[in-house]
């Protein structure tokens, strides 16, 4: 009987030591199997805005992938700002410890995909039948696109709008321009309200501020680069063209050079802006400290002789690793962020850009939550003139060099404009001078 209880004992403690084993070794291999897919992003906006939920997205994108895919962790870096993200991403990079999945700013595209740091997403989107890349605005889609090769996919997207000050243009009794306007229109209008109100011998009412010859190329259905970077474009017609409208604007103010200080205070009929300025300071509390004194709205920007009511599109991108070791679930994270529409819908909720796919931007949806931070009687641009805004919006060429030779671009032609040189004449310089740069 003695026996029978020992043997018994054994039985038992040779049981729990089993057990013990066994929890151990499933801690073990959980531990092991869990996977860390790191991403990139940075603090704040990417539009340049005040904005307090910078992570609101992004916590509830990670909550919703870690709660489908057990075993799986997100982790990202707060407090990295915009300013820093590039040398914080580059500093990664030299270490081999690049995020998995990361945003993308504008500025490091041409680099990142000409440098490899990007993978190739071509045969991910081709291998994924539940994925359409029609589904989102061929404008912010083409983004991210470098050498005919989809490197990145788009998060966030804003069209520039044509800033109205309604209060001015009723003081001098002109009409709102409609949707359709053109280049005529806005030097009419401009050569009307542009006067001294005062008496005192100087203009202090201005027809526009910061509208500039990019804007009048896109609008005029030029462009500055061919697709590939090797060629300027600054001697076609339409680009000069537009070089030219831009002087006869400029000449409107007889010499005065008009500041950000003159549209603040009501002074100025017009400016460009983004439509994440527009969400910004058309709600409380930025409303108050800009543009208080007067009502504003938006509209399309106006059409040259030889183009459309087009204006620049910038989108917030995002890609994956060249390295990562875990391309499917990265993958499956992009789409995640960007092509969600429950997500995507958040975006008018917690930031101050468009959604990137035509079925949230183009919805009632959208139009509802952007009402509910403005003030009642406030205009709301709809979904459908939103969409075609950034259907069909000019996006800016993918090369490596294109930052570079836009800056050389830009500060000859503001040359040519402040100093009142030839236009024809200086173009065909500037002509040369850009493909001797490119084709170095």
């Amino acid at each position: 009987m003695g026996k029978i209880k020992a043997d018994k004992r054994i039985w038992i403690a040779l049981g729990a030591v089993l057990c013990v084993a066994l929890l151990l070794l499933f801690t073990h291999q959980g531990k092991r199997k869990e996977v860390v897919l790191e991403f990139g992003m940075f603090t704040g906006s990417n539009w340049d805005v005040a904005t307090a939920n910078s992570f609101v997205i992004i916590d509830k994108a990670i909550a919703r992938f870690e709660a489908e895919h057990p075993g799986v962790r997100i982790h990202y870096y707060s407090g990295v700002l915009k300013e820093d993200y590039s040398e914080w991403f580059s500093r990664k990079l030299l270490v081999g410890q690049e995020p998995d999945v990361f945003m993308v700013l504008g500025t490091d595209f041409n680099q990142f995909s000409s440098l490899g740091v990007m993978k190739n997403l071509d045969e991910l989107i081709a291998g994924d039948g539940d994925f359409e890349p029609d589904n989102y605005f061929s404008s912010a889609f083409c983004t991210g696109q470098y050498g005919g090769v989809q490197y990145a996919l788009p998060y966030e997207t804003v069209p520039t709008l044509m800033f109205v000050n309604k209060t001015l243009l009723t003081k001098e009794g002109i009409a709102m321009p409609d949707q359709e306007w053109a280049w005529e229109d806005l030097y009419s209008i401009c050569e009307r309200v542009t006067k001294d109100t005062d008496g005192d011998g100087r203009l202090d009412q201005f027809g526009i501020f910061n509208y500039g010859w990019k804007d009048a190329v896109c609008s005029n259905g030029g462009e500055i680069f061919d697709s590939d970077g090797m060629e300027g474009h600054f001697t076609d017609e339409r680009l000069v063209e537009s070089v030219k409208y831009i002087r006869q604007l400029n000449d409107l103010n007889q010499g005065q050079k008009v500041v950000r200080e003159d549209f603040n205070n009501g002074n100025v009929a017009f400016m460009p802006l983004t439509f994440a300025e527009y969400r910004t300071y058309k709600t409380y509390p930025y409303k108050i400290k800009r543009y208080a004194n007067f009502q504003w709205d938006c509209i399309t920007m106006p059409a040259g002789t030889q183009g459309d009511n087009l204006s620049q599109v910038e989108t917030l991108l995002m890609g994956i690793s060249a390295n990562t070791k875990e391309e499917e679930l990265a993958w499956e994270f992009l789409k995640l962020l960007t092509y969600d529409e429950e997500l995507q819908t958040e975006i008018f909720r917690y930031s101050q850009g468009a959604s990137v796919l035509k079925a949230v931007t183009q919805s009632s949806e959208m139009e509802s939550i952007v009402q509910e931070d403005m003030e009642e009687g406030d205009t709301v641009i709809s979904g459908k003139l939103l969409g075609r805004v950034i259907e069909e919006g000019n996006i800016e060429p993918q090369f490596k060099r294109y930052e570079q030779a836009l800056a050389l671009a830009d500060s000859e032609i503001s040359n040519i404009l402040e100093n009142d040189k030839t236009v024809d004449s200086s173009l065909k310089i500037l002509q040369r001078t850009i493909n001797n740069y490119l084709r170095q």
